[in-house]
């Protein structure tokens, strides 16, 4: 109970430090072209890879260049594709919710291998990512903790039940694993920050973002509107308005001091100013 409280307290602390020092300010973004094709999902690197599926579910590397430096035309065997981890251009992740499924592919697009988290006693995930030692983090909301897995399925590291943790439970959307901590995002409740070894360190308020992102030491999201950033332990939170223009965009991406932007006529690239 002692430790319930004083999460709570901390995090009510955090939301009005954060909310005293926000900040609105202004961008320019700078179109520095377009990746033409019909896609319904994509993903960047942090080599400037573009990761692109078709509507014909063909999934297909892209390089800085625009030449293709890979395909992958099973994606539909295992079912339909639920999100693809990039954090390692050299071991992609693509996961499978409904099969519980993660299939691991090279930088060219081959199988190394797959994992039936069903095999494992894992059967609700909604999200996955790499860890830093190159095994796979995933939040098992059946046992309500955080879990790093090896390429065999089995367990590493298991946090404590975030029932004994939290009053309200978090289901996770997004998993980063960013200079020395994890990040598990959900929308309804903010930001949940972890080091390696599973112990929580903070929660951050930010709710209803979009696309978040972890880079470096800031934390990224969208609205509708606005791009959002927050440098960690700045308690400060900017505010980027986004062109009218962006607001088309069925998904968007920020990464390498770049926005990538789904459009249907393909993806659209922005530096930022």
């Amino acid at each position: 109970m002692k430790s319930i409280i004083k999460i709570s307290v901390l995090f009510s602390c955090a939301l009005f430090l954060v909310l005293r020092g926000y900040t609105q300010v202004k961008s320019a973004f700078e179109s520095s072209g377009i990746t033409a094709g019909q896609y319904v999902y994509f993903n960047v690197d942090n080599l400037g890879n573009l990761y692109v599926l078709n509507n014909e579910d063909q999934l297909k590397k892209i390089n800085m260049n625009g030449d293709s430096a890979g395909v992958f035309n099973n994606v539909r065997k295992y079912g339909k594709l639920f999100s693809i981890d990039v954090t390692n251009p050299l071991k992609l992740l693509l996961y499978y919710k409904n099969f519980s499924t993660i299939v691991v592919l090279d930088r060219f697009l081959n199988v190394r291998n797959s994992i039936n988290l069903g095999k494992k006693n894992i059967f609700k995930v909604k999200a996955i990512a790499t860890s830093y030692d190159n095994n796979i983090w995933v939040f098992d909301e059946t046992d309500n903790k955080l879990k790093k897995i090896n390429d065999n399925g089995d367990v590493l590291l298991e946090t404590a039940d975030f029932r004994n943790l939290f009053d309200t439970i978090p289901s996770p959307q997004k998993i980063v694993d960013q200079d020395g901590f994890v990040y598990l995002y959900d929308p309804q409740q903010g930001f949940y920050t972890f080091d390696y070894y599973g112990a929580l360190k903070n929660k951050l308020p930010f709710l209803h973002w979009n696309d978040p992102e972890v880079i470096g030491k800031s934390l990224y999201g969208f609205s509708d509107s606005s791009l959002y950033q927050y440098q960690s332990g700045s308690l400060k939170l900017s505010e980027f308005k986004l062109p009218g223009n962006f607001k088309q965009a069925t998904q968007i991406k920020a990464i390498n001091n770049m926005l990538y932007l789904l459009h249907p006529d393909g993806i659209h690239q922005y530096k930022v100013d």
